[in-house]
């Protein structure tokens, strides 16, 4: 379902943010070696959120194209 899809799209999204903002934390205490460690983790969670956000929307396309047409 396009829900699921778009619901572990936006899970990766967030633990992209949240690895972002722990390098960004890390780097500014000058914690370079954690900053790099964060910073990986993001790069992956970031991958998995666009190729989720890419199945769900072809999720959404397809179950857009399969409903009925409405009429008034």
């Amino acid at each position: 379902m396009p829900k699921d899809a778009h619901t572990t799209a936006a899970y990766h999204h967030e633990r992209a943010a949240k690895s972002h903002r722990a390098a960004a934390e890390q780097s500014n205490k000058g914690e370079h070696d954690a900053c790099q460690e964060h910073a990986v983790t993001a790069c992956g969670h970031s991958t998995k959120a666009d190729e989720a956000s890419k199945i769900a929307h072809e999720k959404s396309v397809q179950r857009a194209k399969s409903a009925p047409v409405r009429t008034a």
